[in-house]
């Protein structure tokens, strides 16, 4: 009898654990338990308890309305395996799980802890199960999954739905080759999918509605995850298309990207999955809607250019969604871009004639990125397009050298690539700003454009840069691109600066003596002499005043007050001394210069007389031309 209590009776530090459990109820009579002690692994065994041996292996009350705290010690109970405490009211802080290495199972979900320590899942090197779910776990500033948690290497279900978990979604949670199910909606998660889930072995991922800013980025890390059966992604700010690979998850039985920001058309491959669910509403889905083979299938609120699966977009719907396709869809053009006329005035930056067909793409400064699609050569009305400053790369395409109508192609400030195509009509393409095209073509300038805003923009307010005919090349039927005139480029910005500087020269010097003319005529002196009266002694008491011919030439004269020279021109006044005399009094005086008033004739000129109408009388000698 001795040995049999012995070997009965339960573990001491269990039972003091155990009892400890129950005294932090407040209703602790839901258990049953013996209230006056008792051995829960003896007989009669206690409900809720498992034992093995003396050694308490299982609790689990699931769903007895339990309320109150768990001690802090329960993982002093070494060799427990499973705990069942969800769907109760538990609350307080969560006791650390450290140490319990022989744990399989833990069901702490649909409770009221509040508290998680650091430690929590240190050691858990048998875990399988554990769930979280639905508690208020450091509620004001969320908590992440340490990086202990990976060492529980045999991990299979791994669930905290709603349990404030924050921050980017852990890379190694990828790399677990157990794990099968992994539930963590409705938390506070961000960024993107960690490239570690690439071929993971995943049957369920639920990443559904987090709060905040969400999860974004690419899906396409989901497709290579063979294995899934659902996939909820809804509720978040993924984006990018989704990708073809989709089809080859054949286990795939309810998908859920609702209320995201994916946008593109639906690929061939999902439509033709046999889902049980697939909801794809509130996203930025464009072009047809393709007929699905899902049971259910939900696509409202998104850009389709048709309501009704299988039918066809407009061609040039099309055209514009693979040159979308190929800029990676900035957001501007997602946004406006519906519907199946792109001419209705929605759809930014594209202008249309009188005939209702797309003849203007003005994006300029729009965020486009990738490379020029070969679906514009289907657009036969377009006359201008206008990509500059953007960022875009890769080549011109071939096919676009079809346009007939294009007269217009600027590409300034991207990445573009050589080889250009061979047009085959008149094309004003602007090129610079584009550093792997290593040699501006002719007339290319790589000085900044004037911005302007034509008149036939879609709106007065896209913003638009346009080349001045100094950063664009014409290209003429036939006409080889700028690249294969590399040699002729160079002869050119050699010869053409030289001609420039001849020409330049040529015109100067005309130019040059024609103002020295002006300047000289403008500053001639006048055509007479300036003098003093004579002394009042001399008893003629004339002033004598020289000047020159009205025509051409000098003159000079000297008399014995004073002397000077006039060179060239007509002057209108004339100063003698205190006398300030015009031409015109002159001209009177001496009628004009008549031979009746001729005093004489020298050597130098011949001497006039005259009257001033004082009565003073004076001589006025008239120089010939050339006297000096």
């Amino acid at each position: 009898a001795f040995a049999s209590l012995v070997f009965t009776v339960t573990d001491p530090n269990d039972l003091s654990i155990i009892n400890e459990f129950r005294k932090g109820l407040e209703n602790p009579e839901v258990l049953k338990w013996p209230e006056n002690g008792g051995d829960p692994c003896g007989s009669p065994v206690w409900p809720h308890i498992v034992c093995s041996g003396s050694r308490i292996q299982q609790i689990q009350v699931m769903g007895l309305g339990l309320k109150g705290p768990l001690p802090q010690n329960l993982n002093k109970l070494s060799r427990l395996t499973h705990l069942g405490l969800q769907k109760n009211q538990f609350s307080g802080k969560l006791p650390s799980f450290s140490g319990l290495s022989e744990l399989s199972f833990a069901y702490l979900d649909f409770n009221q802890f509040d508290t998680i320590p650091l430690d929590f899942f240190d050691g858990l090197v048998n875990l399988q199960v554990l769930a979280l779910d639905e508690n208020p776990l450091n509620a004001t500033s969320g908590w992440s999954l340490p990086n202990g948690l990976q060492d529980s290497a045999q991990l299979i279900n791994l669930t905290m739905i709603n349990c404030n978990l924050a921050g980017p979604l852990p890379e190694f949670l990828g790399t677990m080759s157990s794990l099968e199910v992994l539930l963590l909606s409705t938390n506070r998660l961000s960024g993107p999918i960690p490239g570690t889930f690439k071929d993971a072995v995943l049957k369920m991922l639920w990443l559904n509605d987090q709060s905040g800013d969400g999860m974004s980025g690419s899906i396409d890390v989901v497709a290579t995850m063979v294995s899934l059966t659902h996939l909820w992604l809804h509720g978040n700010q993924f984006s990018g298309k989704i990708p073809v690979e989709i089809g080859n998850l054949t286990n795939l039985k309810d998908l859920s990207v609702n209320t995201n920001k994916l946008v593109g058309l639906i690929p061939e491959s999902l439509a033709n999955m046999p889902l049980d669910n697939l909801d794809l509403n509130n996203n930025h889905f464009m072009g047809p809607v393709p007929k699905f083979k899902a049971t259910n299938v939900s696509f409202m609120s998104n850009s389709f250019c048709q309501t009704k699966q299988g039918a066809v977009c407009a061609p040039e719907v099309m055209a514009l969604l693979e040159f979308l396709d190929g800029v990676n869809y900035p957001s501007r053009l997602v946004e406006s871009w519906s519907g199946n006329n792109p001419c209705d005035g929605r759809w930014w930056g594209i202008s249309c004639d009188d005939n209702q067909k797309v003849s203007v793409i003005n994006l300029p400064k729009s965020n486009l990125s990738g490379t020029l699609s070969p679906s514009i050569a289907n657009l036969e009305t377009v006359t201008r397009i206008y990509l500059e400053s953007n960022n875009l790369s890769g080549f011109v395409p071939s096919s676009w050298t079809s346009l007939k109508s294009l007269s217009i192609l600027d590409l300034s400030n991207n990445n573009i690539s050589p080889p250009l195509p061979k047009f085959t009509t008149p094309l004003k393409l602007v090129l610079n700003g584009n550093p792997k095209l290593t040699s501006n073509p002719p007339g290319a300038n790589p000085s900044p454009n004037n911005s302007t805003t034509p008149a036939d923009s879609p709106t007065s307010s896209v913003p638009s840069s346009r080349p001045n005919s100094s950063s664009s090349v014409i290209f003429k039927p036939g006409e080889q691109s700028p690249e294969k005139k590399d040699s002729k480029s160079k002869i050119a910005i050699v010869v053409v600066p030289i001609a420039g500087f001849l020409l330049l020269v040529f015109l100067a010097i005309p130019l040059y003596i024609y103002v020295c003319k002006k300047s000289k005529d403008k500053h001639q002196a006048p055509t007479a002499l300036v003098v003093h009266p004579r002394d009042l002694s001399d008893s003629d008491n004339v002033v004598k005043i020289a000047i020159a011919n009205q025509t051409n030439g000098s003159l000079s004269t000297v008399n014995a007050s004073g002397s000077a020279s006039i060179h060239s021109g007509e002057s209108h006044m004339i100063e003698a001394g205190n006398l300030l005399i015009s031409v015109q009094v002159l001209r009177n005086v001496t009628k004009n210069f008549s031979p009746e008033n001729e005093l004489g004739r020298g050597g130098f000129g011949v001497v006039y007389k005259g009257e001033l109408d004082d009565g003073t009388q004076i001589a006025v000698k008239r120089m010939e031309a050339g006297i000096v």
